[in-house]
C-alpha cells in the first residue's frame, strides 16, 4: 500500500523523482466548468522555480506544465485532471559518492530501511523537487476557491525575524525571500550569502495568511480544519513544525489573554483578537486562517559530516551538486499551495454536507 495522495473529495496524487524524465500530479473531484489552461497554473511554478537568484539552487528547470487530460476547450470536464513537469537539468553523476553513504539529516537511511532499496539521484521521491507537481495542483484548488486570497511569506530565516511593525504586503514580489520587511530582507542577503560561501544551510518560517475564508468550513473531530492544515503542511519535504494561530505561543498565555473576544456588528461578530487563527472547535470562525510553518536546514552541505555506508562501515559525507542554501525560501509557493488544495477540499466537503 503507498500514499501519494492527499484529500476527500478535491484529491491530488502526485508522481515522479527528482532525476526522473517527468514528474507531475493529478487531480480528481475538480468541479466541471472552470476556466484552466497552462497559462493559468504556470505563474505559481514559476514562483517556485529554481535558479532565480544566488540564494537558492543553481539547478535551471523552466518548470512548463502540460495538461494531459481534464480539460476541453479551457474548460474543467470534472474528469481527472492530469498535470506534467519534464525534468531538463538533472546532473546525476553529482550523487555518485553517495550511492553507498547515507547523508545525515536526509531519508536515505529510512528509505532504505523501508523498502531495501533507495534512489539516490537527488533524494528520488523525498527530494523538494516533488513539490512543483503540488505548486501545479495547488492552481487547480485555487479555481475552486476564488472567494479565498492567500499569501505565504517567510517571516524567519536562520533565526533572524521579521519585525511585524514593518510588514508591506507589497514587498513580498520584491526580494527573492518574499519577505514582507524590507530590512529583514536586507539583512538574510549576508545571512544566506555567508551560510552559502561556508557550504551550510539555514532553517526558516514560512507564514501563510488565507482572507475570506467563511465561517463553516472544517468538520469536526476528524476532518477539522486545523488537523488537515497541519497534515498538509507536515507533507512537505524538509517541515518539521506547523503552528496554528498563536501556536505554541498560546501554551504561555492565560485564559483571558488567548480569548478571541467578540462583539456585535452589521456583519455577524467581531472579533477582538485572532489567537486561534481563524479556527475554533477545527471549523473556520470567518477570520483569517493563519498558519507557520518551520523548514529544517538544507541537509545538503559540503561540510563534512559523520554517517555510515549501506554495509554499516563509517563514513564521511559532503554533498557535491547544486542546493537550496535555505530550502524554506522556495517553501512559500508550496505552502500557498497546500493552503489552497486544503481549503478546496474543505469547502466541497461542507456543501457536500450542508448544501
Amino acid at each position: 500500500m503507498s500514499f501519494n495522495t492527499f484529500g476527500r473529495l478535491f484529491r491530488f496524487t502526485t508522481w515522479g523523482e527528482s532525476h526522473g524524465p517527468a514528474l507531475g500530479a493529478v487531480v480528481d473531484g475538480c468541479p466541471p466548468g472552470l476556466d484552466l489552461s497552462a497559462e493559468v497554473i504556470q505563474p505559481f511554478l514559476d514562483a517556485r522555480r529554481p535558479g532565480q537568484s544566488r540564494f537558492t539552487t543553481q539547478r535551471q528547470e523552466p518548470d512548463e506544465v502540460k495538461i494531459l487530460s481534464g480539460v476541453f476547450e479551457g474548460k474543467t470536464t470534472g474528469t481527472p485532471i492530469s498535470l506534467m513537469i519534464e525534468n531538463t537539468d538533472q546532473r546525476s553523476k553529482d550523487y555518485g559518492e553517495i550511492a553507498k553513504a547515507y547523508r545525515p539529516g536526509h531519508a536515505d537511511y529510512a528509505y532504505d530501511a523501508k523498502y531495501g532499496l533507495r534512489d539516490y539521484r537527488g533524494g528520488g521521491r523525498s527530494s523538494a523537487r516533488e513539490t512543483a507537481a503540488r505548486v501545479a495542483a495547488g492552481a487547480v484548488a485555487r479555481l475552486v476557491v476564488p472567494e479565498v486570497r492567500i499569501a505565504a511569506y517567510l517571516c524567519e530565516i536562520g533565526g533572524d525575524a521579521i519585525d511585524r511593525e514593518n510588514i508591506d504586503s507589497d514587498e513580498i514580489a520584491n526580494n527573492p525571500f518574499f519577505c514582507p520587511d524590507p530590512e529583514a530582507a536586507k539583512r538574510w542577503e549576508v545571512l544566506v550569502d555567508d551560510a552559502r560561501k561556508a557550504g551550510s544551510s539555514l532553517g526558516a518560517v514560512v507564514e501563510c495568511v488565507a482572507l475570506g475564508v467563511p465561517a463553516g468550513w472544517g468538520a469536526p473531530l476528524y476532518a477539522k480544519l486545523d488537523s488537515e492544515l497541519a497534515s498538509a503542511m507536515m507533507s512537505i519535504n524538509a517541515v518539521k513544525a506547523v503552528e496554528i494561530g498563536d501556536g505554541f505561543a498560546a501554551a504561555r498565555l492565560t485564559g483571558e489573554e488567548n480569548a478571541d473576544e467578540m462583539r456585535p456588528s452589521e456583519d455577524g461578530p467581531e472579533f477582538l483578537a485572532n489567537h486561534a487563527g481563524g479556527i475554533a472547535g477545527g471549523i473556520s470562525t470567518g477570520q483569517p486562517v493563519v498558519c507557520r510553518v518551520a523548514f529544517k536546514p538544507t541537509s545538503s552541505i559540503l561540510t563534512p559530516r559523520q554517517s555510515i555506508t549501506s554495509d554499516g562501515e563509517a563514513t564521511e559525507v559532503r554533498t557535491k551538486g547544486r542546493h537550496d542554501p535555505c530550502v524554506g525560501i522556495r517553501g512559500a509557493p508550496v505552502v500557498e499551495a497546500m493552503m489552497a488544495l486544503v481549503l478546496a477540499d474543505q469547502k466541497l466537503l461542507h456543501r457536500g454536507q450542508v448544501g
